[in-house]
């Protein structure tokens, strides 16, 4: 998952749901499981499939392996507050997502593969691991020798605002961002029942 490389639009037509951030997948043409008898195998999930369906989601979403993935829910589960909440709040922290958040990558998985080839300093120190939880007040920044990068340069003419999140700041000129705050479940946009997942781990 965090490295999955096989056809993505199979993914998404199986989940029907874009989980890669790329405009190719953002809609699903073909509204049908993918496969050569796909059309003719729809049927209606079962509880549990709608469970498994949205597990799937969540980590392709933020590209979470299984066993990261129940990591995260078990600390999660173990913290006080709503579980489900708990669990998008820790991926919404990741280092990778806030790169994606930031608007300094065009995607989560383009954001996993910047943070990894060190081009990120969190308070002046290189970072190059995707799961880093970042805490309020970290500061995320472009190394200096990045920062004349292509990728970096078409990011600023691309980014429309400050404020990219709630929860983030951004400094454009400077490429430098701040993590203002753990964000709240309501700020979160991502079309997610996380309570699924909790549901599917109480079995």
């Amino acid at each position: 998952m965090a490295r999955y490389r096989g056809p993505r639009a199979r993914i998404c037509r199986r989940l029907e749901f874009p989980v890669f951030e790329s405009d190719k997948f953002s809609s699903i043409r073909k509204n049908y499981p993918p496969g050569q008898h796909g059309q003719s195998r729809r049927r209606k999930l079962s509880n549990y499939g709608v469970q498994l369906r949205e597990k799937q989601r969540i980590k392709y979403l933020y590209g979470i392996l299984e066993k990261q993935f129940r990591n995260y829910f078990k600390k999660a589960n173990n913290k006080s507050g709503a579980t489900g909440d708990n669990l998008l709040i820790s991926l919404e922290s990741r280092l990778d997502n806030t790169v994606y958040r930031l608007g300094l990558a065009n995607t989560r998985s383009a954001a996993r593969q910047l943070v990894s080839h060190k081009h990120f300093l969190v308070n002046n120190k290189v970072v190059n691991i995707p799961s880093y939880s970042l805490s309020d007040g970290d500061v995320i920044e472009v190394r200096s020798k990045s920062k004349k990068n292509d990728i970096f340069l078409n990011s600023m003419r691309r980014i429309k605002s400050d404020n990219p999140m709630p929860w983030l700041t951004l400094d454009k000129s400077k490429l430098i961002g701040t993590f203002d705050k753990v964000p709240t479940r309501d700020e979160i946009s991502e079309p997610l029942n996380e309570q699924l997942v909790v549901e599917l781990y109480s079995k």
